[in-house]
């Protein structure tokens, strides 16, 4: 084994909207390793704090400090450690940081060691990633010191945004994702394929219907027509895209509504489109999509402190709905366990840089894995070519990915490392049902 950390350092990259983000290149003694790190555009107010420099530089958004502080002040605390020691790695870079929030270190340059870390440690052992993440979430958990493989791996079923709304797409008021769901398939490979037709289909009824300017594309892949005003026009349009290609038993629909977004704390009402909704008022506006399309998932159909009309929805639909968590529970452990003590949802979306390591995501999926609940491993908007999240989602057996639309190296990196892990394992793959 070459595991002993040798140097560690920081650079500052670009992401998928030509913003600064962070870079970590770990050498070991086996060879040179990099992580990187997303960013989000609609963040959640209990994540990580995401440190940038407010200079001159990229309007402010500059990472310098980020990436320094890996060099000058994670690396001297590393150098010599094990790599395959990710928890000690994790908390020592938490002591060494010292805030609750990650605030002085910054959350971009912690988690850009710890995944640095964690694909070391795999190739120090001659492991795919996906096997190596599997031992180690089960460590964490158990504090085993050796976890047995499964005889079969269940593949994540994509939710693939193909029509962006909100932030995603310049708009106010919005639903912010509008996603297709691959459903009576055999395999991963078939589910990305399917999906790809349904969105170049969307792109050809989207061109010949509004012209080219239907076809601009929002942050994620997916397309932003200004044509279509709402949900209800977008769902229609891409129900009629999945109709001719004869696939209406094939697919369902997800939706991130993001609505802390479109929340006005004054009124305390959901301002969405040109009129404005009680919480309940909203509930019956979900209902009724719901009767028109078959929605399986909702994320963030409420504020994020919004809790009882996530408890009330949860109540109502939760038996035949997924309601998912991402700006209520930010990959949070104590936000989590408050959800589950009140009921109000019954799947995490798993963002890494919503909590900073590696560790404490494995502990924030163990966490919703035991209430039940399900687990969606999620990009961001702002995204890289780093595939991580792939791996990830198979080493904690997630029922779903979210990583956009079929398009966009950013986005596409992640599906082709999934497709490459299902050939991998061959027929210890399995594409589950819903």
């Amino acid at each position: 084994m070459y595991d002993k950390i040798l140097a560690v350092k920081g650079r500052e990259i670009l992401d998928s909207r030509g913003n600064p983000t962070v870079e970590c290149e770990l050498k070991t003694e086996c060879s040179l390793f990099n992580a990187s790190v997303p960013s989000g555009a609609s963040t959640g107010t209990f994540e990580a704090f995401e440190l940038r420099d407010n200079s001159k530089e990229y309007a402010g958004k500059s990472v310098k400090k980020a990436a320094g502080n890996i060099s000058r002040v994670i690396a001297p605390k590393l150098k010599g450690m094990e790599c395959t020691k990710q928890q000690k790695i994790d908390s020592s870079m938490r002591r060494l940081d010292g805030t609750k929030n990650k605030s002085k270190l910054g959350a971009n340059s912690i988690l850009a060691v710890s995944l640095a870390c964690a694909r070391a440690a795999a190739a120090s052992q001659n492991k795919q990633l996906f096997e190596y993440l599997f031992e180690l979430s089960a460590l964490v958990e158990n504090k085993k010191s050796k976890a047995k493989l499964p005889k079969y791996y269940n593949m994540p079923i994509p939710l693939l945004n193909v029509i962006n709304g909100g932030k995603h797409a310049g708009l106010d008021n919005d639903i912010q994702e509008h996603m297709v769901v691959p459903i009576n398939v055999k395999s991963f490979s078939e589910a990305l394929r399917i999906s790809a037709e349904v969105y170049h289909e969307l792109k050809a009824l989207l061109k010949k219907s509004f012209g080219s300017s239907a076809m601009l594309i929002g942050d994620e892949g997916g397309f932003a027509p200004k044509e279509l005003p709402n949900s209800e026009k977008r769902l229609e349009f891409i129900s009629k895209a999945i109709a001719n290609l004869g696939y209406q038993k094939n697919f369902a629909f997800a939706l991130d509504c993001a609505a802390s977004e479109f929340f006005n704390k004054d009124l305390q009402k959901y301002k969405l489109g040109y009129r404005s909704y009680p919480s309940l008022e909203m509930i019956d506006y979900y209902k009724d999509l719901i009767s028109k399309f078959p929605i399986i998932s909702i994320e963030d159909p409420f504020h994020e402190e919004d809790w009882p009309s996530f408890s009330l929805f949860n109540k109502e639909l939760g038996n035949n709905l997924q309601i998912v968590g991402d700006d209520l529970l930010a990959t949070n452990a104590s936000r989590i366990k408050k959800a589950i003590s009140k009921k109000a949802c019954n799947a995490l979306l798993l963002k890494v840089n919503q909590i900073g390591t590696l560790t404490e995501s494995m502990q924030a999926a163990n966490l919703a894995k035991n209430a039940k609940w399900n687990l969606i491993v999620s990009h961001r908007s702002g995204e890289t070519e780093d595939a991580f999240i792939a791996d990830l989602s198979v080493a904690l057996q997630s029922k779903f990915v979210k990583f956009g639309a079929p398009a966009r190296t950013d986005r596409v990196c992640k599906y082709n490392q999934l497709l490459r892990i299902e050939e991998f394992l061959g027929n210890k793959a399995k594409y589950p049902k819903l």
